[in-house]
């Protein structure tokens, strides 16, 4: 028999078994995962929904991936939510750069509104223009949209010495693909008046927070946001719509958005007196804008499993508010020599980058560091240099260089 007849034959036969299957096969809208012995039933009902133990569209039950609760860390930094809605990225999870929506930190001074209905929602564009608008979510997706990666930081994401994990060090902090309406088109709509130099965004929380963003920086890259890595923007990420502002510390990311009004100076909020501008050295009403280079060593990191020796590869992220990931230096000797590691990709504005370096270890204790250069030719400080900048202010943004430290037994510890 030639290798063609054999083929062939194979191909009936097999053909027929599967035709044998297809008849015994459950009713059309149902369909059997085969994996193994095992097989679970998945029911094609109107919703998709899965039986148990397989959810359809969850996570794997081996994959841990979880928001973190602040409460259960007692970040001193936060306000804490009394359900627990303020929660940390799992920083230790994640893979690439890009921050599952679920996975996303929150940070918010009151519960999330009650459900808000996107068809009665509205968007006003008020204050110092020529013709106030009011926009519906459904207006707002049939103007020209763009979709941008960006990274939102909270400023209680700043190295401590009290913290031991990798994500209580880094936790506020996540990056997503943010799809919407540039702002400058709303308000070039709108007609902006000469004079103006501030926007003030305003919320539809229960305590009206609102934050106030330059003029410039508004007719730049800031995105009045409905959509977050492909799906419409979750409730506790502000729905059904967001400002994005990019590189800008978190507050400014005003969340379930309802009005933006242009203004010829900050008015600023209460929530921006009592919490965001009241530095003494430098006045009652000093914005700090920009978020400087940063960097963390996702592993090895403090809160993981005990490093082994030999190969490893160290890996990590790091952003810059100011622009692109330039470079990122490791160093695996406590400061002492410094090498550059591989950049992962590309590095896009205002955006997660990875990183990576191999190592052997040794055995030995040492320390590891990460340092961070954007494309401004910013350095990301060492803490030294980050208090002195500083001096007795608390500083907005914490981005000094993060140490681990690795004794000889494998375990890491926070040498911040």
């Amino acid at each position: 028999m030639s290798a063609r007849q054999a083929g062939r034959r194979r191909f009936i036969k097999e053909g027929a078994a599967l035709a044998g299957l297809a008849a015994a096969a459950p009713a059309v809208g149902a369909q059997t995962l085969v994996s193994g012995s095992s097989r679970t039933h998945v029911p094609g009902g109107p919703h998709g929904q899965a039986e148990h133990p397989l959810e359809f569209g969850e996570r794997s039950r081996f994959v841990r991936a979880r928001r973190i609760p602040i409460t259960q860390v007692g970040h001193a930094d936060m306000h804490g939510d009394p359900n627990g809605y303020d929660a940390m990225t799992p920083i230790d999870q994640l893979t690439g750069t890009i921050t599952p929506a679920d996975l996303h930190y929150v940070s918010q001074h009151q519960n999330a509104p009650e459900d808000i209905d996107p068809r009665k929602h509205r968007l006003l564009i008020s204050g110092m223009v020529d013709r106030p608008l009011i926009f519906t979510l459904d207006e707002l997706k049939r103007l020209p949209s763009v979709s941008r990666i960006h990274y939102i930081e909270c400023i209680a994401n700043r190295p401590s010495a009290r913290d031991q994990t990798l994500n209580q060090v880094c936790g506020m902090v996540a990056c997503s693909e943010w799809t919407g309406v540039l702002l400058s088109v709303l308000l070039e709509e709108a007609g902006v008046q000469d004079g103006v130099t501030w926007v003030l965004g305003e919320s539809a929380d229960k305590v009206g927070l609102g934050t106030n963003i330059p003029f410039p920086k508004a007719m730049d890259d800031v995105i009045v946001a409905y959509g977050q890595n492909g799906e419409p923007v979750r409730p506790h990420q502000g729905f059904p719509l967001r400002l994005v502002v990019p590189g800008f510390e978190g507050k400014y990311h005003v969340k379930w958005l309802k009005q933006v009004r242009a203004l010829d100076r900050p008015y600023p909020t209460y929530w921006e007196q009592s919490h965001f501008t009241n530095y003494p050295h430098r006045g009652p009403l000093s914005y700090y804008l920009e978020q400087g280079p940063k960097s963390v060593i996702t592993f090895p990191a403090a809160g993981r499993d005990p490093l082994e020796r030999g190969f490893n590869m160290i890996s990590g992220l790091a952003w810059s508010g100011c622009g692109a990931v330039s470079r990122v230096e490791v160093s695996t000797d406590g400061g002492q020599t410094w090498k550059d590691a591989e950049i992962e990709g590309p590095a896009l504005r205002v955006a997660f980058t990875r990183f990576q370096l191999p190592w052997t270890w040794d055995g030995q204790e040492t320390v590891l560091l990460s340092r961070c250069i954007d494309d401004q030719d910013q350095v990301q400080p060492t803490a030294e240099e980050h208090s002195a900048f500083w001096a007795h202010a608390r500083p907005p943004h914490g981005n000094p260089i993060q140490p681990w430290r690795i004794t000889s037994d494998g375990r890491i510890h926070n040498a911040f």
